[in-house]
C-alpha cells in the first residue's frame, strides 16, 4: 500500500517546522537545551506532537526533539511502508542537519521500538541511552502467544472503513487525551489525526511488522547503554473484545518477560511495570513516569 496523496502535505503544523532531507520536508519540533538530546520515536498512527506533553517535561532538563517520519504526520508523503534502515537513516540525517549533537537518548513508543533498535544497530556510537515506552521488540513472537503475535497484529488492525466508522469516537478520545495541550496545537492536531490521509498512513505502517522484526534479527542486540523499559499491563477494553482473557494474560506476562530480557542484556537496565494505564495512553496518563524514566537515563548516560 502506498500513500502518495499530497493533501497531507498541505496540513500546516501548529508548532515546529521542517527540515529538508533528500528534497522533501520532514517535520521537526525541538525544545529545551543541553545534552544528551532526547528524541521521541512515535508509534504507528502516532505523530511527533502526540508526545508534546512529555516533550515539555523533558525540555526542562535537556534538548527534547519530536518529529514525523517521512510519509507520516506533517512530513511530506512517501510510499509506505519503508524498511527500518530507511527510517533510521532519515532520522540520523535529520539530527545532523538540525545540528543536534550525538549521542542521543532514544525514547521509543510502540512501533518506534523497531526504528530505535535499527538506529542503534546502524549508529551504535550515536546512542547514549534507550527509553522503551511499551515498545515493540524484534523478539516479540518468541514471548507472545500467536493470537497476539506480529502476524496477527497485521491482520487484526482495523481497515480504513472501520476506522472511518470509529471517527467520532476517535475524535473524542484524541480530544480527551490532549485536554492539556495549548488550544491552537490541540484542535489542529485532532483534525489532522482523524483525516483519511493520516488514518491511511497508520494502516500502511502496521502492514509489515513481521518483515521489520526479520530485518532487525539480522543485526546485533541493543548496545550496552543505560536502558529503562516501561512495561504497560493495564487491561484495554478494546483488546478484551478481540482476544480471550487467557490470551490477554499471556500477552502481558510475555511482554513483561520480553522487556526484562531487554534490560537484563545491558549493564545498566531497569524495568518499571505500569498497571494503571494502557499502551496508547501511556504518555497522557503517566507523563510523570515517562519523564522520570527519561531523566534517569539522561543522568546515567551523562555519568562517565
Amino acid at each position: 500500500m502506498t500513500n502518495s496523496s499530497t493533501s497531507a502535505a498541505r496540513l500546516a503544523p501548529p508548532i515546529g517546522g521542517f527540515q529538508e532531507i533528500d528534497g522533501r520536508r520532514v517535520f521537526v519540533h525541538r525544545a529545551g537545551s543541553g545534552g544528551p538530546a532526547v528524541v521521541f520515536l512515535p508509534g504507528a498512527s502516532a505523530v511527533g506532537l502526540d508526545y508534546f506533553g512529555v516533550q515539555q517535561g523533558v525540555s526542562q532538563f535537556t534538548t527534547a526533539v519530536v518529529y514525523d517520519r517521512g510519509g507520516t504526520g506533517y512530513s511530506d508523503p512517501l510510499p509506505l511502508p519503508r524498511t527500518a534502515a530507511a527510517v533510521a537513516a532519515e532520522l540520523h540525517e535529520l539530527l545532523r542537519a538540525q545540528d543536534i549533537a550525538a549521542p542521543y537518548v532514544l525514547a521509543a513508543h510502540s512501533l518506534g521500538g523497531f526504528y530505535a533498535h535499527r538506529f542503534a544497530q546502524l549508529y551504535p556510537q550515536d546512542v547514549a541511552g534507550l527509553v522503551w515506552l511499551d515498545a515493540l521488540h524484534r523478539d516479540w513472537d518468541d514471548f507472545i502467544p500467536p493470537a497476539a503475535g506480529l502476524a496477527a497484529g497485521e491482520q487484526m488492525a482495523p481497515d480504513l472503513e472501520q476506522l472511518q466508522q470509529m471517527r467520532p469516537a476517535l475524535r473524542e478520545m484524541f480530544a480527551e487525551l490532549r485536554a492539556d495541550y495549548p488550544e491552537h496545537v490541540r484542535q489542529s492536531l485532532i483534525d489532522a489525526k482523524v483525516s483519511d490521509e493520516w488514518i491511511r498512513v497508520g494502516i500502511a505502517e502496521r502492514g509489515t511488522l513481521v518483515e521489520l522484526a526479520t530485518e532487525l534479527r539480522a543485526g546485533p542486540n541493543v548496545p550496552d547503554v543505560p536502558v529503562v523499559a516501561l512495561t504497560v499491563v493495564g487491561i484495554d477494553p478494546a483488546q478484551r473484545a478481540l482476544m480471550s482473557e487467557r490470551t490477554l494474560q499471556e500477552m502481558h506476562d510475555g511482554k513483561t518477560r520480553m522487556d526484562a530480557a531487554l534490560v537484563n542484556a545491558v549493564s545498566h537496565g531497569e524495568q518499571r511495570i505500569l498497571s494503571d494505564t494502557l499502551h496508547h495512553r501511556l504518555c497522557f496518563d503517566r507523563p510523570d513516569a515517562v519523564v522520570q524514566a527519561i531523566r534517569d537515563v539522561v543522568d546515567r548516560a551523562a555519568r562517565p
